[in-house]
């Protein structure tokens, strides 16, 4: 019977995903709104390592402004609600293959075939039909082959507009970004979060998606295409539940 709230519980989540594809029915997916990353509930503030703070050094009668690329005003990011162009260019090869192989066998007897004519004695304190000469005989054998291969092959190219959305004491900066684009009734989706350093932003005012530190990248997608490539509930169910 406590199997019982569980199924029910699954069942509910199974019926609200299932409302969702029948609500859009003869539709495309509907666009999510542009809103403001810090007012996501799943938005958390990010806090690293800082360095001690240090006093900037006297600029007297100077026209170098501290931070600057040139003399004139920095078109670079450099504060909150600042945009930033972001490369994700993923170019990723992998193949490993392992092989593990074990075998063993052993066997053991033992037996008192002759022991000064007293070998005929046991034969009171042993079973019917038992043959001192063959007391204990075992043997066993083991064997395990396991073979594994992985071959990866990811390759992604894209140009995406991020938000600053958090300076740190140390002066780098927090982005957070997303694209979505419809293509008939496919809709793919693409979010960039991570920390930049102002120094590793261009002069374009763009920057590599691996000088992101603490890089989340997500690429996917949802309509009528993610739809059929989805395995039905009940597989779902049985993956989970099935202990074989």
């Amino acid at each position: 019977m406590r199997a019982l709230p569980l199924l029910c519980a699954l069942l509910a989540l199974a019926g609200c995903g299932q409302a969702e594809r029948l609500s859009r029915i003869g539709r495309a997916p509907d666009m999510s709104p542009v809103t403001n990353p810090t007012e996501d509930p799943r938005w958390r503030p990010v806090t690293m390592p800082m360095p001690q703070p240090r006093e900037a050094p006297p600029m007297a009668n100077s026209l170098w402004r501290p931070g600057s690329s040139t003399f004139l005003r920095d078109q670079r990011a450099a504060q909150v609600g600042d945009l930033i162009t972001i490369l994700v260019e993923i170019q990723d090869t992998a193949q490993l293959q392992n092989r593990t192989q074990r075998s063993r066998n052993g066997s053991e007897s033992m037996g008192v075939p002759n022991l000064f004519g007293l070998e005929t004695r046991p034969r009171r304190l042993l079973p019917s039909g038992a043959d001192p000469a063959n007391l204990i005989n075992t043997s066993g054998v083991g064997s395990s082959d396991g073979n594994g291969t992985v071959r990866r092959n990811e390759q992604i190219m894209l140009r995406l507009a991020a938000t600053v959305t958090q300076s740190l004491p140390n002066g780098n900066m927090v982005v957070a970004g997303r694209q979505e684009v419809r293509v008939n009734n496919e809709l793919r989706e693409l979010s960039v979060q991570g920390i930049v350093r102002t120094q590793d932003i261009g002069s374009d005012n763009t920057v590599r998606h691996d000088r992101l530190a603490e890089a989340r990248i997500a690429y996917g997608g949802r309509g009528t295409l993610s739809d059929i490539q989805q395995p039905r509930l009940g597989q779902q169910l049985l993956d989970i539940l099935s202990p074989f």
